[in-house]
C-alpha cells in the first residue's frame, strides 16, 4: 500500500490552495484525488469575472482564478489524479479510491483534507406537483451546458430560486439570446449576494419576485409553463395569488448541499445547520488528522475566502503531520528524552474536540465555522465566519466569553445572502482561565 503524508480529496479551489500552503509548510508527500478530469472544480464553468480581488487584489475570471493555483501546483511538483473517485475513507486514514487505469486502490495517509465542495439541491427535494418533463436544470447545470458545452437549454426561462448561481445564469441567459421572465425566491429576502441582484437582474430589467414559488409545472413532453404563487410568513400558499408563465425552461437555484457522505462514512461529526462536520479552530474534524476546508465545510459566497481557509488547512495539516514524526521519533524512548516534546507548544495538536470551548451561535447567527476553540493552542487571532437567519437592519454583532460581552460592531444591514465574520485575539482570553462558552449573536441598538 502506496503511503502520502497528506491525502487531499477534491482538487477545486479548496483542494489546490491547502496542497499549495502544506507543501510551502514543508510536507513534500502530498496526493491531491480529483474524480473530474481536469483540476479547477466549479470554477472552470464560471466564465464571469469577479474573483481573484482580495486573494490577488485583480478581478479575474474563474478559469483564470483557478489556472492561478494550478500553476502553483504544478511548480511546487504536487502529485494529483484525475478521474479518481473516492469510495471510503477509514479512521485510520486509508483511502480507497477507483479509477479505469488502477482499478481499485488503497493509499495510506497520515492526514487527510477534505475538499469535496457542494451540490445543488434537486428537484426531488422540493415536492413540486405535476409531471417530470424536459427542461428542468439546476442552475449550475444549465451553467456548464452554456458555458462549456456550448449547448442552450431554451429561449424562455423562468428560475427559481436567488442563490448566485441562479442570479448570474439570469444575466448569462439574457446574454445569450433568452428570455428570462420572472425569478421566484420563496423567502422574503434573496439568497445571493447584493451586488448580483444589482448586476444580474436590475441591470437587465428581470424582475425578482420574493415570497413566491411555483406550485405547479405544466408540460408533460417538454415544459410549456409554470404557475407561480405568493407565500405567506409560514411559507404556505395564498389563494388568488396564482400567475401563469409561459416557458420552455425552469432553472432551480434552491439551495446548495455540502458533499459529505465520506465524511459521514467517516464517523466525523457533522452539523445539522451547514450540513457539514464540525471542526476546531484548526480546521480539524473530530477524528483526528483529517481537516475540513472550502464549501464541504459550509458554503462560502466568495472563493477567496475558500481559499484563505483552505491555505489554514494545508498548515494545520502540515502541523499535524510533523508532530506526528516527532512523536514517532520519540516512541519508545524514556521520560527524559521525550520530556522537550511533551513541553514544546510550537506545533499544536488538538486531537478531535476534547477540552474545547464551544462556540455557540445565537439570537439571529445560524451557525459559526469554527465550531470549537483551544485558546491555549490557537494562533494569535482566527476569523470566525458566519450567516444570520434574516434579514436585520441596524443591528449589532456581538461576542461573549460566558456572560461577559467583550466585543461589539454595529451592523446598517446583514442578510442571509453574504456571510459575516468576527476576529478572535489569543490574548482576549487571558482573562478567562475557566471559559466554558462563546457565544456570537445579533443584539437591538440601543440608542442613547
Amino acid at each position: 500500500m502506496k503511503a502520502y503524508d497528506l491525502i487531499i480529496i477534491g482538487g477545486g479551489p479548496a483542494g489546490l490552495a491547502a496542497a499549495v500552503a502544506a507543501r510551502d509548510n514543508g510536507i513534500e508527500s502530498i496526493l491531491i484525488l480529483e474524480r473530474d478530469k481536469q483540476l479547477g472544480g466549479i470554477l472552470n464553468q464560471c466564465i464571469h469575472n469577479g474573483f481573484g480581488l482580495h486573494t490577488f487584489k485583480e478581478e479575474l475570471t474563474g478559469p483564470e482564478y483557478a489556472a492561478r493555483f494550478i500553476d502553483q501546483a504544478a511548480e511546487l511538483n504536487i502529485e494529483y489524479k484525475l478521474h479518481t473517485m473516492v469510495c471510503d475513507i477509514s479512521k485510520d486514514k486509508v483511502v480507497t479510491v477507483m479509477n479505469r487505469e488502477e482499478g481499485i486502490v488503497m493509499y495510506q495517509a497520515k492526514a487527510v483534507i477534505l475538499a469535496m465542495g457542494c451540490r445543488e439541491r434537486p428537484r426531488g427535494a422540493l415536492n413540486i406537483p405535476g409531471y417530470r418533463p424536459a427542461g428542468i436544470y439546476s442552475a449550475g447545470t444549465a451553467q456548464r451546458l452554456v458555458n462549456m458545452e456550448g449547448f442552450m437549454p431554451g429561449k424562455k426561462v423562468v428560475i427559481l430560486g436567488s442563490g448566485d448561481i441562479g442570479l448570474i445564469m439570469a444575466r448569462r441567459m439574457t446574454l445569450e439570446g433568452a428570455h428570462v421572465k420572472v425569478v421566484a425566491e420563496l423567502m422574503p429576502y434573496s439568497g445571493g449576494l447584493k451586488r448580483n441582484i444589482v448586476q444580474c437582474l436590475n441591470d437587465y430589467g428581470i424582475p425578482l419576485k420574493l415570497s413566491h414559488t411555483v406550485v405547479e409545472i405544466h408540460g408533460k413532453e417538454r415544459v410549456t409553463g409554470i404557475t407561480l404563487a405568493q407565500v405567506d410568513d409560514h411559507r404556505k400558499l395564498i389563494p388568488g395569488t396564482e400567475e401563469y408563465y409561459s416557458c420552455d425552461t425552469l432553472l432551480l437555484s434552491v439551495g446548495l448541499i455540502p458533499e459529505n457522505e465520506l465524511t459521514r462514512g467517516l464517523g466525523a461529526d457533522v452539523s445539522r445547520v451547514t450540513s457539514g462536520p464540525e471542526v476546531n479552530d484548526h480546521l480539524e474534524t473530530s477524528v483526528p488528522g483529517v481537516f475540513a476546508c472550502g464549501n464541504v465545510l459550509h458554503v462560502h459566497d466568495l472563493v477567496d475566502y475558500v481559499s484563505e481557509e483552505a491555505a489554514m488547512a494545508g498548515q494545520a495539516a502540515a502541523e499535524y503531520v510533523k508532530e506526528l514524526a516527532e512523536r514517532e521519533k520519540y516512541a519508545g524512548k524514556t521520560d527524559t528524552e521525550t520530556s522537550a516534546l511533551d513541553d514544546g507548544e510550537e506545533v499544536p495538536m488538538s486531537e478531535g474536540h476534547r477540552s474545547l470551548v464551544r462556540l455557540s451561535a445565537e439570537n439571529g447567527v445560524r451557525y459559526t465555522v469554527p465550531q470549537y476553540l483551544d485558546p491555549k493552542h490557537m494562533k494569535d487571532q482566527i476569523i470566525v465566519r458566519f450567516r444570520v437567519d434574516n434579514v436585520y437592519k441596524n443591528r449589532s454583532i456581538s461576542v461573549y466569553y460566558d456572560d461577559v460581552r467583550i466585543q461589539t460592531r454595529k451592523k446598517r444591514v446583514m442578510a442571509p445572502g453574504e456571510m459575516e465574520q468576527v476576529i478572535l485575539k489569543k490574548d482576549s482570553f487571558g482573562n478567562y482561565p475557566d471559559l466554558k462558552k462563546i457565544t456570537i449573536c445579533t443584539e437591538e441598538v440601543i440608542n442613547s
